[in-house]
């Protein structure tokens, strides 16, 4: 397994060198790997909102009806998948800005350069964003960590541990007079406005007319970006991050193997067991005046699931490691498509959108919870094969080509 140079600067720096691309070969497993089998859960999650025939509940995008398959396929996403992969990738991401700059700060870039680098990668994340917005997605998540890599990293990545120790817990605590407040709320007040809520978020899927639901995409793109700060969620992942890159805790697991079990164990429990409240809520077997009342706490505990899930991926990485053979070969096809996440990503809308949207084929009105997951699966596979193969032929993702071009110029 590959290994970056521990965080701060190095003891004679090259002052002033020019910050450069990290080669593929010095890639931590970890990370990559999960960023790879994790975008299969994004396909799952972003599924179900291109199902705009299907009256939505209180509870996310899902339908209000299905038979005994789609009930399964909603509980098993509601368990597993929602609320849980925005904070999975936003603790990655941070953890990824600590790789770059400690990456960076070792070959004798100056603090400056480095920072300059994030400030300029950052800023392009945002306009990806915009764009895919604006073309095929308003649900896209490129933007919104550009928008928290601009805003976090300036005034966190130089801070103490104890600094950051501090505001991770102020935002848990935050996080966590929210989504009791709501809970009490929905509970005193039940409503349908959940359900027109998620209603609205499908209005540009179900648009006919292509440059309306542009419009309309890049409208709720928009807000979404300032409720991803808002809500506090993905802020407490991203210190999280740069707090675990700090101490090398997916480069160097079998140093941290009590933490990682206790994190993978406990954040992981949490959120599958409001996630199953959620799920018995929604087929209907737990009696609730609303269903909002078990949604704020079940996205308040995706913050724990997210970073509990890159922690098993930690634990996983470290039984390869200690086998002392080669990786097997879906193992290796999910790091290469994690390596390539970002154009694994944006393939996602590039079939979700034109084929399922009503813009585009309308397929989305024709299928069901089971049959819109098969779909998530199938297009989550083809880009494990994809990626694979550019694996093999040494070739990196056309998004990721892109991105770094624009950052390092």
């Amino acid at each position: 397994m590959s290994s970056t140079p521990r965080t701060g600067p190095p003891s004679k720096p090259a002052a002033g060198a020019p910050p450069r691309p990290t080669p593929m070969a010095e890639r931590v497993l970890a990370p990559d790997l999960a960023r790879g089998m994790m975008l299969v859960l994004i396909a799952l999650a972003h599924v179900p909102w291109f199902l705009y025939e299907s009256p939505a509940g209180t509870i996310m995008l899902h339908p209000v009806d299905g038979n005994l398959a789609d009930r399964i396929a909603q509980a098993l996403t509601l368990i597993v998948v929602d609320a849980r992969t925005h904070t999975m990738f936003g603790f990655l991401f941070a953890y990824g800005i600590g790789q770059l700059y400690a990456r960076q700060r070792s070959r004798g870039t100056s603090p400056e350069q480095a920072r300059r680098l994030l400030r300029r990668r950052h800023l392009w994340m945002l306009v990806f964003g915009a764009v895919h917005a604006a073309l095929l997605w308003q649900g896209d998540i490129i933007g919104m960590y550009g928008l928290i890599g601009l805003v976090m990293v300036p005034l966190f990545l130089g801070r103490s541990d104890r600094t950051l120790g501090i505001w991770v817990g102020a935002l848990l605590a935050l996080g966590a007079l929210a989504a009791a407040v709501t809970t009490i709320m929905a509970l005193a007040v039940p409503g349908g406005s959940a359900a027109v809520a998620a209603e609205a978020q499908r209005i540009s899927i179900a648009e006919p007319a292509y440059l309306l639901s542009a419009a309309i995409r890049v409208a709720q793109w928009l807000a979404q970006l300032v409720s991803g700060l808002v809500t506090l969620a993905l802020p407490a992942a991203f210190l999280i991050g740069v707090l675990a890159a700090r101490h090398r805790i997916l480069e160097e697991p079998s140093r941290h193997l009590p933490l990682l079990r206790r994190v993978a164990v406990l954040g992981i429990s949490a959120g599958w067991l409001t996630g199953a409240a959620l799920a018995l809520r929604h087929v209907g077997v737990l009696g609730l005046p609303s269903g909002a009342a078990l949604s704020a706490p079940h996205f308040y505990t995706g913050i724990f699931t997210g970073v509990g899930y890159a922690a098993l991926f930690g634990l996983v990485v470290h039984r390869i490691a200690a086998r002392g053979t080669r990786e097997p070969l879906p193992v290796r096809a999910l790091v290469a498509l994690g390596r390539r996440s970002l154009s694994g990503y944006l393939a996602q809308s590039l079939v979700f959108g034109p084929f399922l949207a009503a813009w585009g084929l309308g397929l989305g009105a024709h299928l069901s919870s089971w049959s819109a997951a098969l779909v998530a699966l199938g297009t989550w596979l083809l880009t494990v094969a994809a990626a694979f193969l550019m694996d093999r032929a040494g070739v990196r993702g056309p998004a990721e080509t892109l991105l770094r071009g624009l950052t390092y110029r």
